[in-house]
């Protein structure tokens, strides 16, 4: 399953209670450094992955681990009745909802407080879920993985985007350079909590990515489970189904 690994070393607080008091922390410099330091590629990384779920035509959309929203705005292309959002991070949500609002689809998209381990959704609810970035901060992924099958419909598909580790050159020299280096000094600088970008490479390391994680999603009920590399495997798409 992989080491467990969290922000802070408080031992009196759960990795759940950490995650979210950590995207509080850096919610107002999210979406800056975000695409900053991604220089805008994992917009690309969400529109394929987006356009693996157009051919199941969903309507009704569940978006976990949604912090500021992007895969959820990403996500109205398939144009569905309805999305909703939600994470444990208020202050990512706040950021979530201004964003909404001056874009004015918030009548599209409805963003909530909501443990992806304890889900306050009706079984068979949603004909997709998305989750960009997010089941690596899961304090039990399969848990996790299980609640979210629960409320996925029958044929419903899941789709989630997450880091990867690049196994050949350059592409894993530079990856482990930038994320082991780079982006946690600038990360520091730019959103004054020192930990939230070291966390951020040490999460990755230790996620059980490629046909590891296939095998957890297999193990928990997801039916035809697959996993697409992206710029050289610095990020995968998984897609399963129920």
């Amino acid at each position: 399953m992989g080491t467990k690994i969290t922000p802070y070393e408080d031992k009196n607080s759960s990795k759940k209670e950490q995650v979210a008091e950590m995207f509080d922390n850096i919610s107002g410099k999210y979406d800056f450094l975000n695409h900053f330091l991604s220089a805008g590629i994992e917009k690309r990384w969400r529109k394929k992955a987006i356009k693996m779920l157009e051919p199941h035509g969903p309507k009704k959309i569940l978006d976990l681990a949604t912090g500021t929203a992007d895969f959820a705005i990403a996500a109205l292309k398939l144009n569905p009745d309805h999305i909703t959002g939600i994470d444990i991070s208020e202050g990512m949500l706040s950021q979530g909802r201004l964003k909404l609002t001056k874009k004015k689809i918030d009548d599209k998209i409805t963003l909530q407080y909501g443990d992806s381990e304890n889900l306050p959704f009706e079984d068979n609810t949603f004909d997709a879920l998305t989750v960009g970035f997010g089941v690596r901060n899961y304090e039990h992924l399969e848990n996790g993985l299980t609640e979210m099958l629960r409320v996925l419909k029958p044929n419903g598909v899941l789709v989630i985007l997450e880091f990867s580790k690049p196994k050949n050159f350059p592409a894993k020299q530079f990856f482990s350079f930038y994320n082991n280096r780079l982006l946690p000094l600038i990360g520091k600088t730019v959103s004054k909590d020192p930990r939230a970008y070291t966390y951020l490479p040490e999460s990755i390391a230790a996620f059980p990515e490629g046909e590891d994680f296939i095998g957890i999603l297999k193990k928990v009920g997801y039916l035809r489970c697959e996993q697409k590399k992206v710029s050289g495997g610095v990020a995968s798409i998984y897609i399963g189904q129920k």
